[in-house]
């Protein structure tokens, strides 16, 4: 008998190591992922907002914060997004609270002139999340090694610019992007391209494949392409754009690997005409 539980009490110390050796990411942030939660109009958490001046900020144009309300769960990581040619923050602005609501600091910013080309949007990108991290008011709630960007557009090619510049950015979004630059083969940052497939803008053959295409396939990167969708399609709700986004987010901020299963094998269904990545995941 003595044996015996001297057996069992290898064994259990034998699970519990195992358990610990496989204990979650400590940022994961929220309830377990649901393709139900993904597609409602707020996620788990409550969020508040507030406006930022362009007299207060220097490098981009002010905007919008965007962050959840509780700490109890410890710090939050933080997404900059950008706007496109001639556009406004308000032009994209539902993404702000959406990712919020699923743990995150966002700060959609306005550009410095509604004409800025993507190099200068990827500068203010990187201005926007030095702001959040060092001055807003909310740079507590900001675990300031886990940033992330993303934008519309010129705002979108501002994004990957933003991600070659500084290497150390968890994640980056671009949507519909648009760049004369087509190699991005120096890109190490952890990229999800989404594209509209009827855009006539920025169309997906000229700018968002041969981005992703570019990109290493050591990099971890997925391109999603909506069905029959024209450059605007970030202009309007929608949850496929949405869905993966906050899923991209929330693996490469948070280390969140409850969220693989919406990234590999990834979406499929009728709104949804091309998917590609570099599964499996790490």
């Amino acid at each position: 008998m003595v044996t015996a539980a001297a057996t069992l009490a290898l064994i259990a110390g034998s699970l519990t190591g195992a358990t610990s050796a496989q204990a979650a990411s400590p940022y994961e942030r929220g309830p377990a992922p649901t393709t139900a939660i993904l597609d409602a109009g707020r996620g788990p958490f409550a969020t508040a907002q507030q406006s930022v001046s362009r007299l207060g900020v220097s490098g981009f144009g002010g905007g919008v914060i965007y962050y959840p309300t509780s700490t109890a769960e410890g710090t939050f990581g933080a997404v900059a997004i950008s706007p496109g040619y001639t556009a406004s923050w308000s032009s994209i602005s539902w993404l702000g609270p959406r990712i919020a609501s699923h743990g995150f600091v966002v700060i959609g910013i306005e550009t410095n002139s509604t004409l800025d080309q993507p190099a200068s949007r990827g500068n203010q990108l990187l201005a926007a999340l030095d702001y959040l991290t060092r001055s807003s008011s909310v740079r507590s709630r900001i675990d300031a090694s886990r940033l992330a960007v993303a934008g519309h557009s010129m705002g979108g090619g501002g994004s990957l610019e933003a991600a070659k510049d500084r290497p150390s950015l968890q994640a980056a979004v671009p949507l519909a992007p648009w760049n004369l630059t087509k190699s991005w083969s120096g890109l190490r940052v952890p990229t999800l391209i989404i594209g509209g497939e009827s855009d006539s803008i920025a169309s997906v053959s000229a700018h968002s494949i041969p981005f992703y295409n570019s990109i290493p396939a050591a990099t971890e990167k997925a391109y999603l392409e909506l069905n029959n969708a024209s450059h605007f399609f970030p202009q309007t709700t929608n949850n496929p754009t949405a869905r993966q986004a906050v899923a991209w987010l929330k693996r490469f901020v948070d280390d969140d690997t409850r969220y693989d299963q919406f990234i590999c094998p990834g979406p499929s269904g009728l709104a949804i005409s091309d998917y590609r990545n570099t599964c499996p995941l790490s």
